[in-house]
Order: C-alpha cells, then structure tokens, then sequence
C-alpha cells in the first residue's frame, strides 16, 4: 500500500478484524447463493435469449426485450407486473411517479417511517417549496407521518389511531435515508403490513425499496407490500445499468404508474430501449453477488470503527436490512475528511475534491464522493454527509470487497495524519 502512503499498522490493525468476522462474511455468501439461484430461475423461465438484446427507437412499441425484462422483474420480486426503464431517471423519480399515479385529490398519504428521505419532502410538499410547484400539497393530497419508536420500530399502535377514511396509502422507507436508525427488515415490514391489512384490507401498502434489494432472502412485494420501487443505480443494476428505475407490484397499480410515466392511454406500450435491454439483464443477473461484496464492506467498515470506539448504525454483529452503514464521527472536519479519503479512493476522478454544497432536493450543505462509473451510482464505493451536527458520513456500496477495503484503509490513514484517529 505504498502509493497510498498506509501504514502498516493500519493494515494489520484491518486484517486482524476481517479474520475475526469470517463467519459473518459466509453467511452473507449463502444469502448471495439463494438470490443468484432466484435471479437465474426467472431468466430461464421466460426464455431469455440473445433476440431480447435487440435495440428499439422511436415509440419502441413492441420491444421484446423491454417486455422480458419487465417478466423477469416481477418473477424475481413475486409480484403481478413491473414497470423497468431506462426514462426513470432516479429512486426519487420511480417514488413520485407511485405517489402521483395512485393518489387522487382529497386521499391521504401515510408514512409510517417517520420523514421520508430529503429528496421527497419537495414532492410531498412538506417543506418550504412554494405553492404551485406540482407538489403533492398542489393536488390537495394530505400528508401525515408517524414516526418509529426510540427502538427503530414502527408504531403499530399509533398507526392504527392515525388511519382515517381518507387514508389511501401507506409509505414505508426501507433503508435508513439521512436517519440514525437500522433500516427496516423484511420480518419487520412483514408484521407491520400484516396488521394493517387484517383490519384494513382496502388501504394500499407501498416501500421505497432502494438500496434493499437482494440484502435478505426475501423481499417486501412477498411479504403483503402492493407496491415497490427502486433506482436501478443502486442494487439491482448491478453497477452496469447506466440509468434507470423498476416499480414492482399489483398489476392495476403499475398501469397506473405507466400511465404517469407516458400518458393515460399509452401506458406501458412504448418507450424505446435504444439497446440498453442486455445491460439490464446483465447488471441484475450480478446484483446478488455486487450487493454481497457492498454488503461486507459495510460490515467491516461497522467493525473497524467500532473498534475505533466511534458509534456506528447497524453495528457489525446487527440483523441487516440495506447496504448503509452511518459512522457518527463528530466533526465537520472528521465527515469532511471521511468523505474526500473515500473519493480518493476511487477508480474515476480520483483526483477530484469534493466539498459540501447546497445540492438541489436537500435541507442542509452535503458532501458527497463517489468516483463511480456511473455518476451517481451509490452501488460503488460511495459516502456522503449533511453538514450538521452530530456529523454522520453514509458509506454504502462497493462493486467488489477488496476495493472497499482500500477505501476503509484510505479513509484511516487520512483520518490518523489529523489526528482524529490513533492507530
């Protein structure tokens, strides 16, 4: 590691805490196993082959590969219908375009997580976004939240107080987003789904699903959840999808969907693919793997600063939901050096610098890294941080394990010439 300027001692202090976490690494790999084998059985089932590859323009309508891909979503997610392009832009996209094509006017939103992710309080409208902006709040759509309980448990009890006759849907945020929380387990969503659908059968259930694919043997839509979306820059592109969103679900709700993504009577009969069709079969068939290796670098990166004596969500031994893993490292400086080590690490733009900024969609100044291949890509070796107090960095990602941990070695080293760290 001498082009990196690392000491020894860091990387023995590194090696000696991967040795101790062996079997927590194999059990990663035997979940990776069932995911591979339920990836591979939904390509054989709809008969993948080389002619889905074939590239569509213009209205794209009948592109076969689109079609097979959007097959292979829905047997993978276990749900009726799935709505995957290339025109869905982000997570943040893929969301609203549940939320405006499900809620009507009058109908009531409930998220159960407490606040969504940053990104979605200019669509909700519960910020300070001015009126007349196409926000929910524009569309006369109610928005109320209830939020977790000291443990990161959802609220059952207050759920079930707080639903009206106006409430149409329910959002849960899976992952952690911006919070000091565990994101939520698929058992977890599970019992919370199961509990409002024995009394409530009618209101719809829906997860933002992002950064969770492929983490557990099993996913929300086969739990109870009506309707789920991600981004495919995250887990399921497998770091080869260059763009894109997937919404998975009931099949008349991703109708509804499709018709807000075109137009109400297109739906989801055209969108040319421009060729994209093979890399979205490709990037999912390795997601399970990628998101194995994201996931025990999150791991060993909880250990590491756990030993560190820094407090760190999940901890290394915790029950994981999403491949985030928030360090509370206390400082401005400290977040700030965390993130510019992580970019230093990477295999594109190494050599740029990042600062925080006051990046559209977000409340507060935030720093993000990620020398990714894809911009924006969070399922390579990634971190960001708001600037505010306590000063948490968000590290997520990794395409393969021995990156990540030269990117842990990198972020300890800088950490320890400012002696922020002792090593």
């Amino acid at each position: 590691m001498d082009e990196f300027k690392i000491k020894g001692n860091i990387l023995d202090f590194c090696s000696e805490i991967e040795k101790k976490m062996n079997k927590r690494l194999r059990d990663i790999d035997e979940i990776r196993e069932y995911n591979q084998l339920k990836v591979l059985k939904a390509m054989q089932s709809i008969g993948l082959s080389d002619r889905h590859f074939s590239v569509s323009t213009g209205y794209g309508y009948d592109d076969i590969g689109r079609d097979a891909i959007e097959q292979v979503y829905a047997e993978v997610f276990r749900t009726e219908d799935a709505l995957v392009r290339p025109q869905i832009i982000s997570g943040t996209h893929a969301l609203s375009l549940c939320l405006y094509g499900i809620l009507r006017p009058s109908d009531e939103m409930l998220s159960i997580t407490g606040k969504p992710y940053d990104t979605l309080e200019n669509v909700i409208g519960i910020n300070d976004i001015e009126n007349g902006q196409g926000s929910l709040r524009d569309y006369n759509i109610q928005y109320k939240q209830i939020d977790l309980t000291a443990k990161g448990e959802v609220d059952i009890k207050k759920v079930m107080d707080t639903i009206s006759p106006k409430t149409k849907l329910i959002y849960i945020q899976r992952s952690t987003g911006y919070e000091w929380r565990k994101a939520l387990t698929v058992n977890k969503i599970k019992d919370a789904v199961q509990q409002i659908k024995k009394q409530f059968p009618n209101i719809l259930v829906m997860v933002d699903n992002c950064y969770g694919e492929f983490i557990e043997p099993l996913e929300p839509t086969e739990v109870g959840v009506d309707i789920m979306a991600g981004s495919l820059i995250k887990n399921p592109g497998g770091g080869l999808a260059p763009t894109g969103g997937y919404v998975v679900g009931k099949k008349h709700l991703i109708e509804l969907v499709a018709n807000r993504l075109s137009a109400p009577g297109l739906g989801k009969e055209g969108g040319a693919t421009l060729g994209i069709n093979r890399t979205f079969f490709q990037g999912l068939f390795l997601a399970p793997h990628i998101v194995a290796e994201a996931l025990k670098v999150a791991i060993l990166a909880a250990r590491v600063f756990e030993e560190l004596g820094f407090e760190v969500c999940p901890t290394s031994e915790d029950e994981r939901s999403d491949i985030i893993q928030s360090i509370k490292l206390g400082t401005p400086e400290s977040v700030i050096t965390f993130c510019k080590a992580i970019q230093e690490s990477a295999p594109v733009d190494a050599f740029v610098t990042p600062e925080p900024w006051d990046m559209p969609g977000y409340n507060d100044p935030v720093i993000m890294a990620a020398g990714a291949f894809i911009q924006g890509s969070s399922i390579e070796l990634s971190a960001d941080a708001p600037i505010k107090a306590p000063y948490i960095a968000y590290l997520q990602g990794g395409l393969t394990f021995e990156h990540g941990k030269i990117g842990i070695y990198i972020a300890l080293q800088r950490l320890a010439e400012k002696n922020i760290i002792k090593l």
